[in-house]
């Protein structure tokens, strides 16, 4: 994966709220021990929320934070083109602006609706959000409350010590399913299974439901990343250069790490399919795949089709 050294870096797409947020050190205000520690403290909330969409109340509480933030720090870090492709910040910056970018037409030419555009809040261990208040231990989460994309970056340390995915491609593969959730939110497939969990038999019923919903976010990351070398900046720069097989390995090698069962083996408990909320290892590659070689959302990525996706798969 290379990034185009002539691509504007545009801060507006992003909030930075970093420092703004509320005390504690390590991950999310947890303590952090040496070694394989954080596992046993924090797998428990990464088992059900990595890679996560949460509506009102969801967590705990719904009243939308008045802090938007101050860009000062990153647009003046990454207004310098020749160094901001090294710093993580601005890469990911570069990675929202690229998915964007793919959005901003993808979604009238398939969905026939226009795109309106989410920001991404940056923030360090806690933040106050439009669905409630969370701690960096969620993982990164997109809320429909407020149609922001939420990520503490300090989550990529996590992914890639603790949970064994440290390729670089795992960073726009997180955020491109967070903003295949907007996209769900969007055209009203989130509004849809909602809807379909109220009335569905039993929190497995419900589960599955979620699962589906995950797995059709994984598919548009997927599609995101067929046409991310497509993708320019606000100055009509590239934004990629490259994106290559290894590339998109690293990308699956992701989807394994933080499929249900695959967690739930590292927790140390037994695989319980009734209780996978976005679905196995080996259905996330599978639909993050789909997107990928496809790169067309609606051909591949219906995952609520009858017998696309079953319990325990």
């Amino acid at each position: 994966m290379e990034l185009n050294e002539n691509a504007d870096v545009d801060t507006s797409q992003v909030e930075d709220q970093r420092g703004s947020g509320g005390g504690g050190g390590g991950f999310g205000g947890l303590p952090i021990p040496g070694g394989g520690g954080l596992i046993g403290i924090i797998i428990t909330v990464v088992l059900a929320l990595v890679g996560g969409y949460f509506g009102v109340n969801q967590l705990g509480g719904g009243s939308t934070s008045s802090n938007s933030g101050d860009n000062t720090n990153i647009q003046q870090e990454c207004s310098d083109k020749s160094t901001a492709r090294t710093k993580l910040d601005c890469r990911n910056v570069l990675f929202v602006n690229s998915i964007q970018a793919f959005w901003t037409d993808a979604e009238p030419k398939y969905f026939n609706k226009e795109y309106s555009p989410a920001k991404t809040v940056l923030f360090s261990n806690r933040v106050s959000t439009g669905c409630g208040a969370a701690d960096s231990g969620v993982g990164p989460f997109y809320c429909p409350e407020d149609d922001r994309v939420y990520i503490d970056l300090t989550f990529y340390q996590l992914l890639a010590k603790q949970l064994g995915a440290p390729g670089e491609f795992a960073q726009p593969y997180v955020l491109a399913h967070e903003y295949g959730h907007h996209i769900q939110d969007l055209v009203g497939t989130e509004a849809k299974m909602r809807k379909l969990q109220e009335s569905a038999n039993g929190d497995a019923a419900k589960n599955l439901l979620s699962v589906k919903l995950e797995l059709q976010a994984d598919c548009y990351a997927g599609v995101w990343a067929n046409h991310a070398t497509e993708t320019k900046s606000k100055g009509g720069q590239p934004i990629f250069k490259s994106i290559t097989d290894s590339d998109i390995q690293e990308g699956l090698d992701t989807a394994k790490q933080i499929g249900d069962d695959t967690l739930q083996k590292q927790s140390g408990g037994s695989v319980n399919p009734a209780e996978f909320t976005h679905g196995t290892s080996a259905d996330r590659q599978k639909w993050f795949k789909a997107g990928f070689d496809s790169g067309d959302p609606v051909k591949s990525c219906d995952t609520f089709a009858s017998g696309a996706v079953v319990e325990g798969d």
